[in-house]
C-alpha cells in the first residue's frame, strides 16, 4: 500500500518534464502546489526575473505571497537566498516551498480590463508604446495589475508579451515590450550593457546651475520600515553604494522653475528623482523626493498663489502628477541591428503646466543631451 501511495504523491525530487509542461500547463481545475517544488530553468525561462517566474510558474498565487515567500527564503536558488529581481540562468535550480492554490483564470482575466496604448512602433519582435502616467507596468506591491497584463488582456492572441525595462508607475513615455523571448534577452543585454540611451524630460524647482552637467552620485536602495523601497544618495565609498551618472542640461528656464533634459549612464532605480533632488532641486509633483509643501500646494487646486505659476491657466488650477517623462530612447534592433529612434511628445498636462508657468527672463537655447 505504501507503494502505491507514493506513486500517486509528488516527491521532492527534480521533475522529469520541463518546469514550462511541469507547473505553467493550464488547467481550469484547482492546482495544489502541496510539496516542495525543485524547478529546472529551461531556456524559455532563462533571463527572467525570480518574482515574474513564480507568478507565471504559481498560477492562482496571489502576487503578494508570491513576494512574501521570496522575502522569508522560502524561495531558494541554487540553495540560497534569492531577491525578487534575480536574473534567472538556463540550468538553475528554483526551490518552491508547500503551497496550495486555486487557480480561477476566468476570474483574474476578467479583473484585468483590456488596454491598448499609443503605440510609437512595433514589429514582429518588438512593440515600443507611450505609457501615460499613473498606471504601473506591472502589478505587484499592492497594484493588482499594470500594463503587461492589460496588454496581454487585449490581446488574447499574442503567445508572448514582456517588459524589456521599467517606468515608475508615474513617469509617462517610451516604454519597449518584447514579443518573442529572444529579443527580450537581447533588449535586455541592450540596457544592461548601455547600448540603449535614454533621455528624460524633468521639471525641477528653482535654477539649475547651468555649469552642473554631470550628476556622479553612488546611490543605495533599500526599504523603510513599512516595507515601502527607498533610494538615497551615499558616498562614493560606501558599501552599499552603487556608482550612478546623469547627464543633465537646461531646456528652459522659468522664474522659479527648470526644465531639464536628463540623460542616464547607469539605471538605477529611482535615480534621476534622488539625483535631482540631492542637487537640491526635486522634481515638481514627486511626493517621494520632491518639495512636499509645493506639490500639495499645486495638488490642492483653486486660486491660492503658488509662486511662478499662473493657476488661473492650469485645469482646475491644479497639478496632481510628476513631471517626468522618459521622451526619447535609442537602441539597435534587437534582429537586425539596426539603430532605432522613439521619441514621446510632452503629455498635454506636462504642456498646460509649462504653459502656466511665468517667465520673466528669455529662454535659453534648447540643449539636448542625449548620448
Amino acid at each position: 500500500m505504501a507503494a502505491k501511495k507514493a506513486a500517486r504523491k509528488p516527491t521532492d525530487a527534480t521533475p522529469t518534464r520541463p518546469v514550462a509542461e511541469t507547473l505553467a500547463a493550464s488547467s481550469p481545475r484547482p492546482q495544489s502546489v502541496a510539496s516542495v517544488q525543485r524547478l529546472v530553468i529551461d531556456e524559455g525561462s532563462a533571463d527572467q526575473r525570480l518574482d515574474n517566474f513564480l507568478i507565471k510558474v504559481l498560477k492562482g498565487a496571489p502576487k503578494t505571497l508570491v513576494y512574501r515567500i521570496i522575502r522569508s527564503g522560502e524561495v531558494r536558488v541554487n540553495k540560497g537566498r534569492a531577491s525578487a529581481d534575480t536574473r534567472l540562468a538556463l540550468g538553475d535550480e528554483v526551490r518552491v516551498p508547500p503551497l496550495r492554490l486555486t487557480e480561477k483564470p476566468t476570474d483574474e482575466a476578467s479583473a484585468v480590463p483590456a488596454r491598448e496604448f499609443p503605440v510609437l512602433f512595433e514589429d514582429d519582435v518588438m512593440l515600443v508604446i507611450d505609457k501615460p502616467a499613473g498606471v504601473a507596468v506591472h502589478g505587484g506591491s499592492g497594484v493588482s495589475f499594470g500594463v503587461i497584463e492589460q496588454l496581454r488582456r487585449a490581446r488574447p492572441q499574442a503567445r508572448f508579451l514582456e517588459l524589456v525595462h521599467r517606468l515608475d508607475k508615474e513617469t509617462s513615455g517610451v516604454l519597449v515590450i518584447a514579443k518573442k523571448r529572444s529579443a527580450l534577452v537581447t533588449l535586455q543585454d541592450c540596457f544592461r550593457h548601455r547600448t540603449a540611451h535614454k533621455t528624460y524630460a524633468a521639471l525641477v524647482c528653482g535654477q539649475w546651475p547651468e555649469k552642473k552637467k554631470v550628476v556622479d552620485v553612488a546611490l543605495h536602495k533599500f526599504l523603510t520600515a513599512e516595507g515601502e523601497r527607498r533610494v538615497k544618495a551615499v558616498a562614493g565609498d560606501d558599501d552599499d553604494g552603487r556608482r550612478s551618472i546623469s547627464l543633465v542640461s537646461v531646456v528652459k528656464r522659468f522664474d522659479a522653475f527648470s526644465l531639464l533634459d536628463v540623460t542616464i549612464k547607469t539605471g538605477r532605480t529611482h535615480q534621476i528623482r534622488v539625483h535631482l533632488s540631492h542637487e537640491g532641486h526635486g522634481i515638481v509633483g514627486d511626493e517621494k523626493y520632491g518639495d512636499f509643501v509645493l506639490n500639495k500646494a499645486l495638488a490642492r487646486g483653486g486660486e491660492g498663489a503658488v509662486p511662478g505659476v499662473d493657476r488661473l491657466r492650469l485645469p482646475d488650477g491644479r497639478w496632481d502628477r510628476m513631471f517626468l517623462h522618459a521622451r526619447y530612447l535609442r537602441l539597435p534592433h534587437p534582429v537586425s541591428g539596426d539603430e532605432l529612434t522613439f521619441e514621446a511628445p510632452l503629455p498635454p498636462a506636462c504642456l498646460a503646466l509649462l504653459g502656466a508657468l511665468t517667465s520673466t527672463k528669455p529662454a535659453a537655447k534648447p540643449g539636448v543631451s542625449r548620448d
